[in-house]
Parts: structure tokens; sequence; C-alpha cells
């Protein structure tokens, strides 16, 4: 259920005293916040933040179309591994078998040439 219009967008005291009066170019490197849960208001277009997942602070640069979401949805918390096992096993076993061959045939064709 999406937050009441009456309320306004929940962002973050202590980022906005982050930000306050500042332009993007006047800060190096980013701004360092926990708060995943506030939203991205047009103030903060420009500006880079290092967003935490739980382990580790990931970059997030705000642009234009970024506005009105929050900043957890930038910064995913779970590493997604490709699924796979027995499957994409065969599936690489089969494209080096293919690179194999395809070398062999080149091979062969060069020294028919001779």
């Amino acid at each position: 259920m999406s937050r009441s219009l009456k309320k306004g967008p929940y962002i973050d005291e202590k980022l906005l005293k982050k930000i306050e009066g500042k332009k993007p170019e006047d800060i190096k490197g980013s701004i360092k916040m926990w708060a995943r849960r506030s939203q991205i208001s047009p103030e903060m277009v420009g500006f880079t933040f290092g967003v935490h997942n739980g382990k580790e602070h990931l970059n997030v640069l705000v642009s234009e179309e970024m506005v009105g979401h929050r900043f957890g949805e930038f910064s995913h918390t779970k590493k997604f591994l490709r699924h796979g096992g027995k499957m994409q096993k065969e599936l690489e076993q089969k494209k080096k078998e293919a690179e194999i061959t395809a070398a062999k045939s080149a091979k062969e064709t060069a020294d028919d040439k001779k």
C-alpha cells in the first residue's frame, strides 16, 4: 500500500542536512547513507549516494528518472547467482566441443591447401 498523499514523501532528515545548500560538484566521492527507505527528491539529482546494502555501500548516481523512487530499489541486498548445475555444465561442454571441432576443421583445411 502506498503512502498517503496528505503525508507527503518520506525523506530522511539527516540526508537533507547533508545536501542542504551544496552542489553535486562540491562533494567529492559519495554521500554515505543507510536510509534505504528514503524517497529521492528533485533536490538530490546529480548527487552520488553510497546506499548501504547490508554489507557495503553501493554508489548510486541520482538522475531525473529516479525521482519518486526509493534508494533501496537501486541497491540490491542479494547477489543473484545464475541457476544451472548439471544442465549448465552440459551446455558449456557442448560449446567447448564445438570450438574444438571448428579449430580442427580449420587446421585440416589449412593442411589440405599446402
